[in-house]
């Protein structure tokens, strides 16, 4: 979806005005072909004028952006962020100045889904002052493209950056479709690596690529981390696997006090958040001939054990994006909660579950509900929300989301 320039500003001004409240609608009932497992109800939506749920003020922090794929805060509250086919990188400094960043772009490679997607803080930033990204590569030894994840050093003028490493090479990559790629950090200290199958039928159950997964590595030199479920397996990449059997994953996102959960695209139907158990299969085999999208994106039919996801869209599918999971007391009874960014629904979808996983009720904040495709919420250290659009042309946006208790 593409804003006209002056629609774009109404848009804008709508969004800037917007103070909402509770009301929303649940999430559609999944209607895949696969068995719904027991631990994906129809969770009812926030109560009509539940006091415990914030007003939210919307207001735009950058504006005139192309596709900002990703961003990252910095000690003292500075950002980085990303835009995707402009192969960019964008300082904003606490009070709102912003200039690019100059590092080596050679290489680099956009197509499609695909560009220069995430970036995420080293977690000693302040000693170090890496940063890491994952983005598209031209790369011979992969067929044309692949997909890798690099370690950067931001210089002090926070003008320029430098690569340290890449620490993951070789993901694939075909015409820029599914390309993931989201970084992450987990309870552990790891680095998570969630990826896409390149829309290639065999990458999500072959244990021999790269796609299709969530990889768990050394943020130090992307080596495996210690414990990972095939750590004595020959092939590299196979020792640095967490979870397969996924599609497309957008979303990475450390429950306070837990695991990771991940957000991925269905085909037609069921976009999927799942909790990551080591070693999981969480279904997704588009085998041929051809890559075949009519099967279930959970398909429990196929050999050994499947896990089912903890909520999934059901049919038409939202387009899942980025997720964080909400923190501060601000966010009253949503404290807690996980909140989902949506493309094709243009929505931020909020979804509470109990301790052991159960999805209990869903919210969908009216003031960020169908003016711009949304692509990754991040919780700042102010505890407020940070959203960028993917509307592409210019037109793209990131809007400070700052819950306002009754």
């Amino acid at each position: 979806m593409r804003l006209s320039p002056s629609l774009a500003v109404a848009v804008a001004i709508a969004a800037v005005l917007a103070s909402t409240s509770a009301p929303g609608r649940a999430a559609a009932p999944a209607t895949g072909s696969a068995a719904r497992p027991a631990s994906v109800p129809t969770a009812p939506p926030a109560a009509e004028g539940d006091q415990r749920t914030p007003k939210l003020r919307v207001r735009t922090v950058q504006r005139g952006l192309d596709i900002p794929w990703d961003l990252t805060f910095l000690p003292g509250g500075a950002m980085l962020y990303t835009q995707r086919e402009r192969l960019s990188i964008r300082y904003r400094k606490p009070g709102g100045a912003d200039r690019s960043v100059r590092f080596a772009r050679r290489g680099m490679w956009a197509s499609g889904e695909t560009g220069l997607m995430s970036i995420l803080a080293g977690k000693r930033f302040n000693r170090t002052r890496t940063f890491f990204t994952c983005h598209g590569n031209d790369s011979p030894q992969a067929s044309g493209h692949d997909v890798r994840v690099v370690k950067w050093r931001l210089r002090q003028s926070n003008r320029r950056a430098v690569r340290v490493r890449s620490l993951v090479k070789g993901l694939p990559a075909s015409s820029g479709r599914h390309g993931g790629c989201r970084l992450r950090y987990g309870p552990e200290g790891a680095l998570y690596i969630g990826t896409g199958d390149a829309a290639i039928s065999r990458n999500p159950q072959s244990l021999r690529s790269g796609g299709g997964k969530v990889l768990r590595v050394k943020p130090r030199n992307g080596k495996p981390w210690p414990g990972n479920p095939f750590i004595r397996r020959d092939r590299p990449i196979t020792r640095k696997i967490y979870t397969y059997g996924h599609r497309n994953v957008q979303g990475l996102a450390q429950r306070p006090g837990g695991g990771i959960w991940s957000v991925e695209h269905g085909p037609d139907r069921d976009d999927e958040v799942n909790r990551l158990r080591k070693g999981g299969n969480y279904g997704w085999d588009p085998g041929g001939p051809g890559y075949d999208e009519s099967v279930p994106m959970t398909d429990f039919s196929l050999p050994g054990k499947q896990i089912g996801a903890r909520w999934k869209s059901g049919s038409p599918t939202l387009a899942t994006s980025g997720a964080v999971w909400l923190r501060g007391k601000k966010w009253g009874v949503w404290r807690g909660a996980l909140a989902v960014a949506a493309l094709k629904d243009t929505s931020l979808t909020i979804l509470k579950f109990t301790d052991t996983g159960k999805l209990r009720r869903t919210w969908t904040p009216p003031a960020l509900n169908g003016r711009y495709r949304l692509r990754t919420p991040v919780l700042g250290p102010d505890r407020n929300l940070y959203v960028t659009t993917a509307n592409g042309g210019g037109t793209d946006r990131i809007f400070k989301v700052r819950p306002l208790r009754r």
